[in-house]
């Protein structure tokens, strides 16, 4: 128990409070020709034209109320309290006076902890100094304090829930951040990556012809990196639509087989049928075995061959890239290699890569209808 008040207390204040908006300002306009009117019709409540002065002058303490919600509860508690002793009328308030309870609520959503409990200690002094002084039943005490403890309920649950929002929110920004990392390694760091081995490939065979194909080679992959990263910058900080070229599709791979002329040849091999397979998973095996072709081309040491298998069945995609290098310990997985486990396990299926007898061998298996686990 002790635990538990001291975390109340040390309760920080809620991020991002607004000082006022025009539901405050609504209210506080509402309530002031309510005062008034309440004044007029209702003779039988003494001193009501000082009561509805009072009541109209502390209105204004809801455009404060979240920006120092102790204070102002205070101050209204405190003016209240001092009337009946002043006017010697103890009957109870009006109607009006029930914008407290709004006072009450906002101590409790954006006070910090410690501001909560003195508040709601207030409150409860003054709740039993006034059913002391005025000679209230029991019922109508029970009734007075669980009108208090609902509005303070509902601070609690508004607090919390604005709370659980937030963590959602940082959960889904999260994932975003990986989505856009994965999509950021799957595309332009593709391309920068193909740069490199055709630069380097350029240079080792030292022919003037072979040196200029090199050159063609990186200056269309340079275009098409350039030209997804001015997309995905434009989706980003305009919001607009990506303007991007389809999404590619498990025939593509056999594209691979020709587009790389330098390093290990690539051998790509389809089968099952693919006629009804799911977007997500087209895409996703076709992302999956490119990143593996250029992890091979780029790692594998004195590898000649490379060979892609994807056989479809009933109900899965399996895919099959290994190579003929040297084989090596496993390592730490990198950021392309954990962006091909996230995005098989986030489809429901599963990603492994590691040394086999000779070269690395990466396999997947991904569900036909992309239904995730």
């Amino acid at each position: 128990m002790f635990h538990v008040l001291r975390s109340a207390w040390v309760e920080p204040r809620p991020h991002h409070a607004p000082a006022r908006v025009w539901r405050d300002w609504a209210l506080v306009g509402a309530l002031v020709p309510a005062a008034l009117l309440e004044a007029a019709l209702r003779p039988d409540v003494p001193w009501r034209f000082p009561w509805a002065a009072v009541t109209i002058g502390l209105l204004p303490t809801l455009l404060w109320r979240r920006t120092r919600p102790l204070l102002v509860l205070v101050l209204a508690f405190g003016v209240t309290g001092l009337v009946p002793l002043i006017t010697g009328y103890d009957r109870g308030e009006p109607y009006t006076a029930a914008f407290l309870l709004v006072l009450v609520y906002s101590v409790v959503r954006w006070g910090s902890g410690r501001e909560a409990v003195l508040g709601l200690a207030l409150v409860t002094g003054s709740a039993c100094v006034s059913t002391a002084l005025r000679d209230l039943s029991l019922a109508d005490a029970i009734g007075g304090l669980t009108v208090v403890f609902a509005a303070t309920a509902l601070g609690v649950a508004m607090r919390y829930r604005s709370r659980l929002r937030t963590r959602e929110l940082d959960r889904v920004k999260l994932l975003e951040r990986e989505r856009l990392a994965r999509d950021l390694h799957d595309t332009v760091a593709h391309h920068v990556s193909a740069i490199a081995i055709r630069a380097q490939a350029g240079l080792a065979v030292g022919h003037p012809d072979a040196a200029v194909d090199a050159l063609r080679l990186i200056e269309a992959e340079a275009s098409r990196a350039l030209a997804e990263m001015r997309a995905m910058v434009r989706v980003l900080r305009r919001g607009e639509a990506a303007d991007l070229a389809p999404s590619p599709r498990i025939a593509d791979l056999r594209d691979l087989a020709t587009a790389h002329r330098a390093g290990p040849s690539v051998d790509v091999g389809i089968t099952g049928d693919l006629a009804d397979l799911h977007p997500s998973i087209d895409a996703a095996v076709y992302r999956l075995a490119r990143e593996a072709v250029t992890n091979a081309q780029r790692h594998a040491r004195h590898a000649t061959r490379i060979e892609v298998r994807v056989a479809a069945d009933a109900t899965s995609v399996h895919l099959r890239v290994s190579d003929d290098g040297e084989g090596s310990a496993p390592t730490t997985p990198g950021y392309g290699l954990i962006g091909m486990f996230e995005r098989a396990d986030l489809l429901g299926g599963t990603c492994a890569a590691g040394p086999d007898d000779r070269g690395w061998t990466v396999t997947a298996t991904l569900p036909r209808t992309g239904t995730p686990a």
